[in-house]
């Protein structure tokens, strides 16, 4: 299979300048798109799509700074990472391109090692925070499918639960979304707890996005994983609610049509595929079996772990 090749921007009215750091950056196996201003650069952005773009700070009509400016106002390319170039050695215009959305910045003349080092350095730390949750510091999708892929290749038996919180919605409802991120994050922090009380071999967590979690661990720590996970949520969820609605032991929350509905308190779904049952061909086919099961467990009342042969723990 042939290597995809990361795509790099290299924005420079100077061609000469342009064409050097092309040069370099291809003999590193990076494919390079060049723009010599701004205008270009936002067609090739937009078009392309690169993974990271290095931009000269002087430039006629759109120079470095509005054009990092224009990429982090676009919901699309905010994420991208940008070096920003520059003659300018004094802290304030370092500064000033920092708290214009630059990840990192080259003084010129530069040398060569330290362009390239700058730019892995950046792709590294950007593509570790694109697999991280920003709500819970958690891992995303990509390092959960890697976590199970490298499981199957040990051999070892293991388990996958997926999980989110019961009736989330109602929470958002009556509290809004702020109050519904502290549920997510005690969620987080109490599958913390339990993995950290389980013991070795060490389980992992992930966050899929929104309530929706996913653990990994040996078939054994399963039981006490999930029971330590549900009990400590649950706690803390209590501690979440407004007092009165704590008390009262459910929320009530308006219809559109302005009839009160009664929501019960959250509780957590647990759904767990296990190695054993079958072969898994893909980590995505193991992670849907465990995500079938959760909605088996919705069916239950309460806190409820089911697993693929819908038995009960």
């Amino acid at each position: 299979m042939t290597e995809v090749k990361e795509k790099l921007l290299v924005v420079d009215d100077d061609v000469d300048i342009a064409r050097f750091i092309e040069v370099n950056l291809r003999l590193q196996g990076y494919e390079v798109l060049l723009a010599h201003d701004g205008e270009s650069a936002l067609h090739l952005i937009d078009e392309h799509q690169p993974s990271l773009a290095i931009v000269d700070w002087m430039m006629p009509k759109i120079d470095g700074l509005e054009l990092t400016r224009r990429v982090r106002a676009n919901p699309i390319t905010t994420a991208m990472p940008i070096i920003l170039l520059t003659a300018r050695e004094f802290t304030v215009d370092k500064v000033l391109g920092l708290n214009a959305g630059a990840d990192d910045y080259l003084v010129k003349p530069f040398d060569t090692l330290e362009l390239v080092a700058r730019v892995r350095s950046t792709l590294r730390r950007n593509q570790e925070n694109r697999e991280v949750s920003p709500l819970t510091g958690l891992p995303g999708n990509n390092r959960i499918f890697r976590e199970i892929a490298d499981r199957v290749r040990s051999g070892a038996a293991y388990a996958v639960l997926y999980m989110d919180i019961d009736r989330f919605k109602s929470v958002n409802d009556r509290y809004g979304f702020g109050r519904g991120d502290e549920f997510i994050v005690a969620l987080a922090k109490s599958l913390h707890r339990a993995i950290v009380a389980v013991g070795e071999p060490p389980a992992f967590i992930g966050h899929i996005g929104g309530d929706d979690f996913v653990a990994i661990c040996t078939p054994e720590q399963v039981r006490p994983l999930t029971e330590k996970a549900i009990v400590d949520f649950e706690a803390s969820a209590d501690n979440l609610y407004d007092p009165e609605d704590a008390a009262r032991g459910y929320l009530k929350l308006a219809s559109r049509n302005g009839e009160e509905q009664i929501a019960n308190l959250v509780t957590l779904s647990v759904g767990v595929a296990l190695s054993m049952t079958r072969l898994y061909a893909d980590p995505r086919e193991v992670v849907a079996v465990a995500s079938d099961m959760k909605t088996v467990a919705k069916k239950n009342p309460g806190s409820f772990v089911a697993f693929e042969r819908r038995g009960k723990i």
